[in-house]
C-alpha cells in the first residue's frame, strides 16, 4: 500500500483530533481556499476566523486554556508577525508564570515564489521564546512524531511547514559516507535541495554526510549529530530561513560547542525575501548549496 503524502497525513491527524478527541481547528479562509492545500478535512470542529489577526490568535489561545488543544492555522509564515503576541507573550509564558498550560498547535505554512510577505520561513522567531516547542517536519513519519510530541506535552507547538513537502511520500534517511569530506545538517524545505546537491556532488567525487534536522526546540545534540562531524572535521548547516540570528547559526554554534569543530551556517541573505531581480533572495537551491559546500571544504 502506497504511503500517504504529508498533506494526507496532516489531514488524517486533524480529522481524528476533531472528530474523536474534541479538538478544534481555527484559521482564516480554511474552506474558501483549497482547505489549506488539502491538509484540512471537511468535518466538524472547524472555526472560520474573520480577518482580525491578533484577535483570532487570542481566541485560539483561549481555547487551549480550557483544554481543547486547538490547531491554529496560518496560511503564510509571515503572518505570525501579527498573530504572534497571544502565542509568544501569553501561551508560551503562562505555564512558567502562572502554572496554567496553553497547549496550542500552531501550523504555519512556508512557500516560495508568492511575494515578499508570503514566502517567508520564520521558525527562528519562536525559538527565541521560552516555553515554545518548534518543529519543521517534512515527511509523513516526522509529522506524526511532531504531533505525538505535542500530545505528550502541554506546551505550545510551532510547526514550520512548507508547501514543497505536502506531496512528499518519502522518508528522508540520513546519509553517511565513508569518504565524506563534510557533514551537512539541513533544515526545512532546503532538505530536498540538499539531497539533490549531494547526489550531483557524488558524481564529481565529492562525498558528504547529511543529517536531517526536524526538531528545532528543544534542540537535540547527540551522537547522531556529532559522530559524523567528528569524522569529517567540517560541517555546514543549511536552512530556508534567514541566516543572521537564525536556526542555522544556533545549530552551528551548538555543534561547535559540543565538538570543538567549527561549523558554518547558510541561509537567506540579510535582505527582503524577494524573488525577482535585481534583489532576488531565494532560499538555498541546489546550485547555491553545491557552491557553498565546495567553499567550506576548500577552506
Amino acid at each position: 500500500m502506497e504511503q500517504a503524502t504529508v498533506a494526507e497525513t496532516i489531514r488524517e491527524l486533524t480529522r481524528k483530533h476533531l472528530e474523536e478527541d474534541n479538538g478544534l481547528l481555527l484559521g482564516q479562509t480554511i474552506s474558501a481556499v483549497g482547505w489549506v492545500n488539502g491538509t484540512v478535512p471537511n468535518c466538524k470542529g472547524i472555526v472560520e476566523l474573520p480577518m482580525t489577526d491578533v484577535a483570532g490568535a487570542g481566541i485560539a489561545v483561549g481555547s487551549a486554556m480550557v483544554g481543547r488543544r486547538p490547531i491554529f492555522v496560518l496560511r503564510f509564515q509571515d503572518f505570525i508577525m501579527l498573530n504572534g503576541s497571544p502565542i509568544f507573550n501569553y501561551a508560551a509564558k503562562v505555564k512558567e508564570l502562572h502554572g496554567q498550560s496553553a497547549p496550542i498547535f500552531v501550523r504555519v505554512v512556508g512557500s516560495e515564489g508568492l511575494g515578499v510577505v508570503h514566502s517567508g520561513v520564520m521558525h527562528s522567531l519562536p525559538m527565541h521564546y521560552p516555553g515554545m516547542r518548534v518543529w519543521a517536519p517534512m515527511t509523513p513519519w516526522e509529522y506524526k512524531k511532531c504531533w505525538d510530541d505535542f500530545m505528550d506535552h502541554d506546551d505550545p507547538m510551532y510547526v514550520s511547514e512548507h508547501k514543497e513537502s505536502f506531496q512528499n511520500r518519502e522518508e528522508l534517511p540520513d546519509i553517511i559516507r565513508k569518504k565524506a569530506k563534510i557533514t551537512i545538517y539541513a533544515i526545512g524545505a532546503t532538505r530536498f535541495s540538499t539531497i539533490e546537491a549531494i547526489r550531483k556532488l557524488e558524481k564529481e567525487g565529492v562525498f558528504c554526510n547529511l543529517i536531517h534536522i526536524y526538531q528545532l526546540k528543544p534542540m537535540i545534540i547527540g551522537e547522531r549529530e556529532t559522530l559524523p562531524l567528528t569524522a569529517t572535521k567540517k560541517g555546514l548547516v543549511i536552512d530556508a530561513g534567514f541566516e543572521i540570528c537564525g536556526a542555522a547559526r544556533d545549530l552551528a554554534y551548538c555543534l561547535t560547542d559540543n565538538t570543538g569543530i567549527p561549523v558554518k551556517a547558510f541561509g537567506l541573505k540579510d535582505c527582503s525575501k524577494v524573488l525577482c531581480e535585481p534583489n532576488r533572495n531565494p532560499f538555498p537551491n541546489k546550485e547555491m548549496i553545491m557552491k557553498k559546500i565546495k567553499e567550506v571544504i576548500a577552506n
